[in-house]
């Protein structure tokens, strides 16, 4: 036996007789799309004048092209291609470098090696 009593006891509600009054479910999908407006397009916009829309992944405009656009794109590609070719240089150079610094680090340990191995015979006359 509770010690305050069960108070609250919701009672459960009643099934429902109909899933859905409205006949939408019953039409084809293209009558649906037509009804509730689920044919949205293309998405597009304007900027200074220029329509573009989205198309694959990518803002296209609808006249074609923007004006200076292609002299744009011809410049900033030239421009890749220069930082790109500088990116190599700077690579095989960095790669030359490492080999030199590597280089220069073993005839180091070698000549290190020698000093020690001459004081030690050094040592040994006296």
């Amino acid at each position: 036996m509770p010690l305050f009593g069960n108070s609250f006891s919701p009672k459960k509600t009643p099934p429902r007789k109909w899933a859905s009054l409205s006949n939408l479910h019953l039409l084809d999908r293209s009558t649906r799309e037509v009804e509730l407006g689920l044919e949205y397009g293309t998405p597009t916009m304007n900027l200074a004048g220029q329509s573009l829309k989205f198309e694959n992944g990518h803002w296209v405009s609808e006249s074609g092209s923007f004006p200076g656009d292609r002299r744009e794109l011809q410049r900033l590609r030239k421009r890749n291609q220069q930082l790109e070719e500088e990116n190599n240089l700077l690579r095989l150079k960095v790669d030359i470098l490492l080999d030199m610094l590597s280089e220069t680090t073993a005839e180091s340990h070698l000549m290190e090696k020698e000093l020690e191995e001459l004081k030690q015979h050094s040592r040994r006359k006296k």
